[in-house]
C-alpha cells in the first residue's frame, strides 16, 4: 500500500462516518415543515419518515440527500484506489456505521445508490430480482432481508475469484441486517396517519401484512416492550408459550387466515404498546387482554377491541401523565396455558425495597385471578441469597450444557435446594402449592432479573401440572431507581448528617454532571444530574439507574448497570458507539492529559491564596457575616477542588488498568495517610530509644496507655523535642479524621487523644516496619512513571480537599458557638442537623431568626439520625425512593467462607475484632483481625496495628488497601455485611491473595 493509499484509508474511515452522520433529513424536514423528526412517529430519521411526516417534497429531498452521500463515499474511495476496488464497499460500510451511530438511520438509500455507482450491473440485477419478488410476494420485511442475502450471493457468482469483494459485501449486508433489527421503520405505522399525498406510495411499500412468530419479534421500538421481551426470552429458551405478533396497523385478516382457535386449544390476545412494560411505566391494566378465545370471530373481535383500547381516555391520560409519546400498539396472540396453579412474583421485595427475598403470590387456577384483584392470593417470601442463587445457577447451566435437560426445562429441573419459605402475614402454605414449585418460581424470577442486568422483575407465571410457564416479565417500576453503595460507601462512608449532605451532594453531582456532559454533549439533555446521589436511612447511595442510562448513551454495553451494582466486568463497547462518542471522549482525554498542569495552575492562582488567607484569620475574631463570607470562599474553593478530587483518582485507576502497573510498583509515601503513618512510626522509634520498653501492656486500655506515655514524657527534659514533634504531626495532618469527607466528624486537630493513643500503641507494640524502597536495578518504565505521577497528584489533591473541608468544619463550628451563646443552639454539634441553606437563612434573619421551629427541626432530625444508626447495616443495593425496611443479614446455613476482594497478599490466622468507630480504641495485637465497615484516611494508624484487615467496602486503591500493603498486612476488602456475619472473638483464616475469609470456629 502506497503512502497515498494510507491517507486514503484514513480519509475513508474518518470522513465517511461523519458524512453518514450529517443530519440532512432532520434539517430539511425542520426547515420545510417545522417538524422535529426525532419526536415524530418512531423517532427514526429515515427517508420513509420524511415521506410519512413531511410529505412527498420532503421525502424526495431526503432521497436525493442520502443518495448523494452514497455516491460521494464511493467517489472518495476512487480518489485514492482503483475504480471498483473493495475500498468502495468499505467506504459504504463506514458511511452506514456513521449514519446509524450519529444520525440514527439505517443507510438503505446510501447503499442502494452508492452500489449503483460502484457496480451498476450487480445493482441492476439485485434491484430487478428484489423488485419482482416484492411485487409478487408483497412481503416487505422478507424482501428487505432477502436482498441482503442476495447481494453477496450475486457477487460470489459474478466474481468467484475475488474473495475480498465478497467478504466486504457480506459485511455490508450484515451491518444493514443488524441495524434493521435495532431501529424501527415508519413504514410500520398506519398509512392513514401519514401525509395525504404520501399515503398511496406508503401503502405500496408497506406490502401485505404478515403475522410474525413471537420468537422473531423485532425491537421494542416496533412492537412494544412486552412483545420484544417475550420474543427475546423465547429465543433464549425460557418457558414462554408459543405465539405470534401482529404488527401495528396491519390487517387482522392475516391472523384469521393462519390461526384457528378451538375449544380444545384456545388462544389469548394481549396488547404490546410502545412504552408499555418499560422501566419508566408498566401501563398495567391500561390496555385490554382477552382469554379463552375459541372461535375465529372471537379472535377478530378481540384484536379490534385490543387496538381500540389504546385510545381509551384513561390510557391516553396515563401516557400524558408520564410524558410518554403516542405511538402504536402491536397484538400478541399466544396459545393459552391451562394452569392448575398460577400467580405473580417479584424478584425483589417491593415493600422492604431491599434484601434478598423473592415475593410470590399464588393460588390454584389461572394467573388472571391474581392480577385481576378479585381474589386474595396466598403470599410467600422465598429467602434466596445471592450466593445460593449463583451456586444453583451454575449447577443448572452445567446440567444444560451437559445435555441433561433443555434450556426451556431448566427452571423446573432445579437441584435439591432448601431455601427458606416464609408465609406473608397470616397465610399458610396451601397444600396445592408445593414448596418445590415456589422455589422454582423464585429461581425463575431471580434468573430473569440477572438476564435483564440486575433490574428487578415482576413476572406472571402458571404451572400446568407438568411445567412452569412464564407469561410475562417486566421491570418493577416502583423499584427504580436502583441505588448502590458500591461506590458511595468508599467515597462518603458512614452515617451522614444533613449539613454534610447539603454540602457534599451538590459538589459531587455537579462535577459528575460536568464530566458526563463533556462526553455526551447534546445527548446529556434531559438527564438530571442532581439525582446522581441520595440519602437512604442517613447513608449515601449513588443512582445506578441514572448512571446506567448515562453509560448506555455513551455506548457502553448493557452490563454497565451490573458493574455498578455487583461489580460485573465490562465487555468491549460496539465500534459504532465508540465512533459516536469519539468527540466527547477526545475532549475528556484532553482533560486527562492536561490534568496535572491544570491542577498546578488552579492551585497557584486560586487555592493556595485561599489557604494562606485562611491561615492568617482567627475564627474567634470574626462575627457572623464575616464567618459566612468565609464559608462562601471555602465553598468556591471546594467546588474547584472537587473536580480534581474525582478526576485524579479516576485518571489513576484508568492509567493503572490500561498500562497494567501493579500496586506494588507504586510509591505511596505521597498520600496523606501514608505520610502520617510514617511520621508517627518514626516518632515512636525515637521515643523507644528514650524510654525503657514496658514488659507487657496486658489489657490496659489504649487511652490509659496514651495518658501514661505523655505523662512520662512530660517529666523528661530530653523529651521536649519529641513532644514538639508530636504537635507538628498533629498540626501537619490535623485536617484528617475518621471520615475526611464528613465535616461532622472531629479532626485530629480538635481531638488528638486517639492520635496519642495510637502513638502509645506504636511505642508498646511496634508495627512491622515496611522495607524502605530500594533503588530498582533499572529506572522505572514509562508506564510506571505515568501512573506514579497520577498517584502523586491524587495525594496533593486529597490534602488540599481535606484541608478545605476541615477549615469549613471549623468555620461552621464558630458560627455554632455564636448561636449557642445567643441561645439558638442548645449544643454546638446541633448545627450539623441543619442544612447549609438553613444556616444562611438564619444568619440573614439576624435577631429575627425563628428559634423554636429551628430547634424542633434539629430535634426531629437528630432523632431520625439516631434511629437510623440503630438499624442493621444498610444494604448494598436499595430500590426506589421510599424508606427502606432493613433486616439484619444472616449467614447461609453452614457457611464458613466469606469472599471479597484481595487487596494485600498474605495469609494470617487470628481473632476477629469488629470496630465500627475508632474513637474508643480496643487493644490491638498481631493476632487481631480487624473488621471495619470502611477505611478512610484517618483510620490509617489504627489499621497498621492489626494482623489482618477485613472491610465491608473498598477497592485496591482504597485507604485500607494502601496501608495494608505499606505494612505487609493481609487484607480483604468488599466483604458485604462482614460486621454482621462475623462475631468478636471468632477465629478466622484470612487470605489476602484470594480475597477469602474462612471461619474456623
Amino acid at each position: 500500500m502506497t503512502l497515498m493509499q494510507v491517507w486514503g484509508a484514513l480519509a475513508i474511515f474518518i470522513l465517511c462516518p461523519l458524512l453518514g452522520g450529517l443530519p440532512l433529513i432532520a434539517g430539511m424536514t425542520r426547515l420545510l415543515t417545522g417538524k422535529n423528526l426525532a419526536q415524530q412517529g418512531t423517532g427514526n430519521l429515515s427517508v420513509s419518515a420524511a415521506f410519512y411526516h413531511g410529505g412527498v417534497i420532503v421525502g424526495l429531498c431526503a432521497v436525493v440527500s442520502e443518495a448523494l452521500k452514497g455516491v460521494l463515499a464511493v467517489l472518495l474511495a476512487r480518489q485514492f484506489f482503483p475504480t471498483g476496488s473493495v475500498w468502495e464497499i468499505l467506504a459504504l460500510i463506514a458511511l452506514v456505521m456513521g449514519r446509524y451511530a450519529i444520525a440514527r438511520g439505517a443507510g438503505t438509500t446510501n447503499v442502494f445508490w452508492g452500489y449503483w455507482v460502484h457496480d451498476w450491473r450487480v445493482a441492476a440485477l439485485v434491484t430487478l430480482i428484489g423488485g419482482v419478488s416484492f411485487t409478487v410476494l408483497r412481503q416487505r420485511q422478507q424482501t428487505q432481508f432477502g436482498m441482503l442475502v442476495l447481494l453477496p450471493l450475486v457477487i460470489l457468482l459474478v466474481y468467484p475469484t475475488q474473495g475480498d469483494r465478497w467478504l466486504a459485501t457480506l459485511a455490508l449486508s450484515g451491518c444493514l441486517a443488524v441495524i434493521y433489527r435495532k431501529i424501527p421503520d415508519d413504514l410500520g405505522l398506519a398509512a392513514t396517519a401519514a401525509q395525504p399525498r404520501s399515503q398511496r406510495m406508503l401503502r405500496f411499500f408497506q406490502g401485505h401484512p404478515v403475522l410474525l412468530p413471537l420468537d422473531r419479534a423485532p425491537a421494542a421500538a416496533k412492537v412494544g416492550q412486552k412483545a420484544a421481551t417475550l420474543g427475546e426470552l423465547l429465543r433464549q429458551g425460557y418457558p414462554v408459550p408459543p405465539g405470534w405478533v401482529l404488527l401495528p396497523g396491519d390487517d387482522p385478516a392475516v391472523a384469521l387466515t393462519q390461526l384457528h382457535p378451538t375449544p380444545m386449544q384456545p388462544l389469548v390476545v394481549r396488547s404490546s404498546a410502545i412504552g408499555e412494560d418499560s422501566v419508566e411505566a408498566s401501563a398495567a391494566g391500561q390496555y385490554q387482554s382477552f382469554l379463552h378465545i375459541r372461535h375465529s370471530d372471537q379472535l377478530a373481535q378481540a384484536i379490534r377491541d385490543c387496538w381500540q383500547s389504546y385510545d381509551r381516555p384513561q390510557a391516553v391520560q396515563y401516557r400524558r401523565d408520564r410524558g410518554l409519546p403516542d405511538g402504536n400498539l402491536a397484538i400478541i396472540i399466544q396459545t393459552q396455558i391451562r394452569g392448575v396453579v398460577s400467580g405473580v412474583a417479584f424478584s425483589r421485595d417491593p415493600i422492604a425495597r431491599c434484601g434478598e427475598a423473592v415475593m410470590i403470590e399464588a393460588l390454584p387456577g389461572e394467573a388472571t385471578q391474581v392480577v385481576s384483584g378479585r381474589v386474595t392470593p396466598a403470599a410467600y417470601r422465598v429467602l434466596l441469597s445471592e450466593a445460593a442463587f449463583s451456586q444453583t445457577l451454575a449447577q443448572v447451566e452445567t446440567a444444560v450444557a451437559g445435555g441433561r435437560f433443555s434450556e426451556g426445562d431448566a427452571t423446573g429441573m432445579l437441584p435439591e435446594v432448601d431455601w427458606p419459605i416464609v408465609p406473608a402475614g397470616d397465610a399458610a402454605i396451601n397444600p396445592e402449592i408445593s414448596p418445590t414449585l415456589l422455589r422454582q418460581v423464585a429461581f425463575l424470577a431471580r434468573r430473569l432479573e440477572a438476564h435483564f442486568h440486575g433490574i428487578p422483575q415482576d413476572i406472571e407465571w402458571t404451572y400446568d401440572g407438568e411445567r412452569l410457564w412464564l407469561l410475562q416479565s417486566r421491570p418493577i417500576t416502583t423499584l427504580v431507581p436502583i441505588w448502590t453503595r458500591k461506590i458511595a460507601a468508599e467515597v462518603i462512608p458512614g452515617y451522614i448528617r444533613p449539613l454534610t449532605w447539603s454540602i457534599n451532594r451538590p459538589l459531587t453531582c455537579g462535577v459528575w454532571g460536568q464530566l458526563f456532559t463533556i462526553v455526551l454533549g447534546d445527548r446529556a439533555q434531559g438527564l438530571d444530574f442532581n439525582q446522581t446521589a441520595t440519602l437512604l436511612g442517613s447513608v449515601a447511595y449513588f443512582n445506578a439507574t441514572l448512571l446506567g442510562t448515562i453509560f448506555r448513551r455513551m455506548g457502553l454495553p448493557p452490563e454497565s448497570l451490573e458493574f455498578l451494582t455487583r461489580g460485573a466486568k465490562f465487555s468491549k463497547p460496539p465500534l459504532g458507539s465508540t465512533l459516536r462518542n469519539l468527540p466527547g471522549l477526545l475532549r475528556l482525554l484532553g482533560r486527562e492529559i492536561y490534568l496535572e498542569k491544570d491542577w498546578r495552575r488552579s492551585y497557584r492562582r486560586n487555592l493556595e491564596p485561599v489557604l494562606h488567607a485562611l491561615s492568617q484569620e482567627t475564627l474567634s475574631d470574626l462575627d457572623l457575616p464575616a464567618l459566612w463570607a468565609r464559608v462562601d470562599r471555602l465553598l468556591t474553593a471546594l467546588e474547584q477542588t472537587t473536580y480534581y478530587s474525582i478526576l485524579a483518582p479516576l485518571s489513576l485507576a484508568l492509567r493503572q488498568a490500561i498500562l497494567r502497573v501493579p500496586e506494588t510498583a507504586l510509591d505511596t509515601q505521597y498520600l496523606p495517610e501514608v505520610a502520617a503513618l510514617r511520621a508517627l512510626r518514626e516518632l515512636a522509634t525515637a521515643i523507644q530509644h528514650l524510654l525503657p520498653r514496658p514488659e507487657s501492656q496486658g489489657d490496659t486500655p489504649a487511652s490509659l496507655q496514651g495518658a501514661a506515655l505523655f505523662a512520662q514524657l512530660a517529666e523528661l527534659p530530653d523529651a521536649r523535642s519529641l513532644l514538639e514533634r508530636f504537635d507538628q504531626i498533629r498540626d501537619r495532618f490535623g485536617y484528617l479524621s475518621e471520615v475526611a469527607t464528613d465535616i461532622a466528624v472531629p479532626t485530629w486537630q480538635e481531638d488528638p487523644l486517639p492520635l496519642r493513643n495510637l502513638l502509645a500503641q506504636f511505642v508498646a507494640q511496634p508495627p512491622v516496619t515496611p522495607a524502605d524502597p530500594t533503588p530498582a536495578p533499572t529506572p522505572p518504565s514509562l508506564a510506571q512513571r505515568l501512573v506514579q505521577r497520577r498517584l502523586i497528584l491524587k495525594g496533593q489533591v486529597s490534602e488540599v480537599y481535606n484541608r478545605l473541608l476541615a477549615e469549613l468544619r471549623w468555620t461552621l463550628l464558630a458560627i455554632a458557638r455564636h448561636w449557642q451563646a445567643a441561645g439558638i443552639l442548645p449544643e454546638i454539634e446541633d448545627i450539623f442537623f441543619l442544612e447549609l441553606a438553613e444556616i444562611q437563612q438564619g444568619i440573614d434573619a439576624g435577631p429575627d431568626i425563628a428559634i423554636a421551629p429551628l430547634q424542633a427541626k434539629i430535634h426531629d432530625r437528630r432523632a431520625q439520625f439516631e434511629a437510623d444508626r440503630q438499624q442493621p447495616q444498610p444494604p448494598l443495593l436499595a430500590y426506589g425512593n421510599q424508606p427502606l425496611t432493613v433486616m439484619a443479614p444472616s449467614p447461609p446455613a453452614g457457611a464458613t467462607i466469606l469472599y471479597g476482594l484481595g487487596t494485600s497478599p498474605g495469609q494470617v490466622t487470628g481473632y476477629v475484632k469488629i470496630l465500627k468507630t475508632w474513637q474508643a480504641l480496643p487493644a490491638i495485637e498481631a493476632s487481631t483481625i480487624l473488621v471495619v465497615p470502611y477505611t478512610d484516611a484517618g483510620w490509617a494508624p489504627l489499621l497498621a496495628q492489626a494482623g489482618g484487615i477485613i472491610a465491608e467496602v473498598g477497592g485496591r486503591l482504597s485507604h485500607g488497601a494502601i496501608v495494608a500493603r505499606e505494612y505487609g498486612i493481609p487484607a480483604v476488602m468488599d466483604v458485604h455485611n462482614a460486621c454482621q456475619l462475623l462475631r468478636d472473638g471468632q477465629r478466622v483464616c484470612l487470605d489476602g491473595q484470594l480475597g477469602r475469609v474462612e471461619v474456623l470456629d
